[in-house]
């Protein structure tokens, strides 16, 4: 894949989504139309290191390939984390920043013919409400989808009400949260439980894990485990 070139991006909207959670908008002025395939990623150039490796900072696109120059990006604040406190520090409306991309593979398998199992915790929602908004506005044919999303409390549980509302109006589309450290009227536990009570049948399926790095190999070695090859797996990790 070829590598996309260094782009000056303008932050046009700020939005907390959750506490230590925000949503960033960014235009790309040079362009009219900012093209990327719901799943990819961009990198930021961050002024904090002389080295350009340890100013580097990628983070998956949250918002959906739309025709329009503006994407979104919805950031964590990590406690000590060099990056993700000089963005939450210093970006306001109208900040320039540098940016390369879109790029990535972790994208939407073709067809959509078999099962598809969308499993994150946190910011890892990110690439895969990308790609619903795409299925459900270009009415992609798929089979089931299970979005699996783990997280602590119910205050941490990004977009909940829109996706909610998308997997009441796709078909076969449903939406899972499941809460680690909270009583509430969903599941409770983790994202693992989930996804081993629904694929007991073995059915056909491909598994898409974006997270935490620890979530992500005990759900690949769990998954494997299950029966399923190696190759029906799909990772985007973070940290």
């Amino acid at each position: 894949m070829a590598v996309q070139p260094w782009r000056k991006g303008v932050v046009i909207r700020i939005e907390t989504e959750a506490p230590s959670t925000k949503r960033f908008w960014i235009q790309v002025p040079e362009v009219e139309t900012f093209s990327f395939k719901a799943g990819q990623f961009v990198t930021l150039d961050l002024p904090i290191h002389e080295k350009p490796s340890k100013r580097w900072r990628s983070y998956s696109i949250a918002s959906w390939p739309d025709g329009s120059n503006t994407f979104e990006l919805v950031i964590v604040k990590m406690e000590g984390g060099a990056g993700t406190t000089y963005i939450f520090n210093e970006w306001e409306e109208n900040t320039e920043i540098l940016f390369r991309g879109a790029q990535g593979v972790f994208v939407l398998p073709e067809p959509l013919d078999k099962d598809l199992f969308l499993i994150c915790t946190g910011t890892g929602i990110a690439p895969f409400r990308s790609m619903l908004h795409y299925i459900d506005q270009h009415n992609i044919p798929h089979k089931k989808v299970y979005l699996i999303f783990g997280t602590r409390k119910k205050e941490n549980l990004l977009y909940y009400d829109e996706l909610r509302g998308l997997s009441e109006k796709i078909p076969d589309v449903h939406f899972i949260p499941t809460l680690s450290r909270e009583e509430w009227q969903g599941k409770k536990g983790y994202v693992h439980d989930v996804y081993e009570e629904l694929i007991r049948e073995k059915q056909p399926a491909v598994f898409m894990l974006c997270g935490w790095k620890e979530m992500i190999d005990e759900a690949k070695t769990r998954i494997v485990e299950a029966g399923y090859d190696h190759k029906s797996i799909h990772r985007e990790l973070y940290g």
